[in-house]
């Protein structure tokens, strides 16, 4: 008769369960052997890429997969509560990491909640956490922002928020992306504020490096390696927060005792806003400066 593992002994006892798998971030031997036993012994996988997940445990004819990506999460919800309602057991993946965190999931673990059936986390890796504990930056407090903006406008204006933060904060890069962001941040940061860039992280090409922000731009100019894979930037916080007012309230401040178009050029000139984006702070987006 085969020994069965503790996992697979409790499974009759767990009834329909939603196991939220954390997954390597590209080291396979980072996988726990607890992740292991809940990915072989679950009997419906739902995976961002099931080809991904594949790496890890080979798919079992006795097992229903399942993709679940920021296209098919909302569709494939209703098919993950059913086989909850059959009391199958469901394990949520993402394709690196810890589901959730800037990843697909929210929809199921909210509807399986919403439907009173047990939700249980498998911990282990996650990039931002494992970023941070190597980015000596303080980490007693942090704020983790996720993916900026594309647009550059829009990423400039959420980074003028970001900069103000007295704790340490983190931002998920694709690598290609790394010098316009880090262009973007040195319009809004001090060019001593220190950032760590943490590349690739647990692979091959594994780069963890802390730098001054006007380094750091300088730096990948010169490297241009860097800008492939994914990164996390750990950013220090601001060091004197009460010092800084939100150009928001500056611009309804000025606005209270200026003429409209003498607020946007005064804002403009005490920030680091342009003409255009000064008047939209003042006026709203929908209002045209008449010159």
């Amino acid at each position: 008769m085969p020994v069965m593992s503790k996992v697979q002994e409790n499974r009759p006892n767990d009834g329909p369960i939603v196991w939220v798998v954390a997954t390597p971030l590209g080291h396979l031997s980072d996988l726990s052997p607890r992740a292991r036993e809940i990915l072989e012994s679950a009997d419906l996988i739902a995976a961002e890429d099931t080809r991904m997940t594949q790496r890890l445990v080979a798919r079992s004819a006795s097992q229903r997969w399942l993709s679940i990506n920021e296209h098919s999460e909302e569709r494939n919800v209703q098919v993950i509560m059913d086989a909850l309602e059959e009391g199958k057991s469901v394990a949520l993946v993402s394709d690196a990491g810890t589901p959730l965190i800037s990843d697909p999931g929210y929809r199921v673990v909210s509807a399986a909640h919403a439907k009173g059936f047990r939700v249980s986390p498998i911990p282990g890796p996650c990039a931002a956490v494992a970023a941070l504990s190597a980015a000596g930056l303080p980490s007693d407090r942090f704020h983790f922002e996720g993916f900026l903006p594309a647009k550059r406008s829009a990423r400039q204006t959420r980074l003028r928020t970001l900069a103000q933060l007295p704790h340490t904060w983190i931002v998920y890069v694709p690598a290609r992306d790394l010098k316009e962001v880090v262009a973007d941040m040195l319009v809004v940061l001090d060019k001593a504020r220190p950032i760590t860039l943490a590349r690739e992280l647990t692979k091959h090409f594994e780069t963890v490096k802390r730098l001054e922000a006007g380094q750091m731009d300088r730096w990948l100019a010169e490297d241009e390696d860097q800008l492939k894979g994914e990164a996390v930037l750990v950013v220090g916080g601001c060091p004197n927060p009460h010092a800084v007012i939100e150009p928001s309230v500056l611009a309804q401040q000025l606005k209270s005792v200026l003429p409209p178009s003498k607020a946007a050029a005064v804002l403009a000139k005490v920030s680091t806003l342009s003409r255009q984006d000064a008047w939209t702070l003042v006026m709203g987006p929908d209002e045209e400066e008449v010159e």
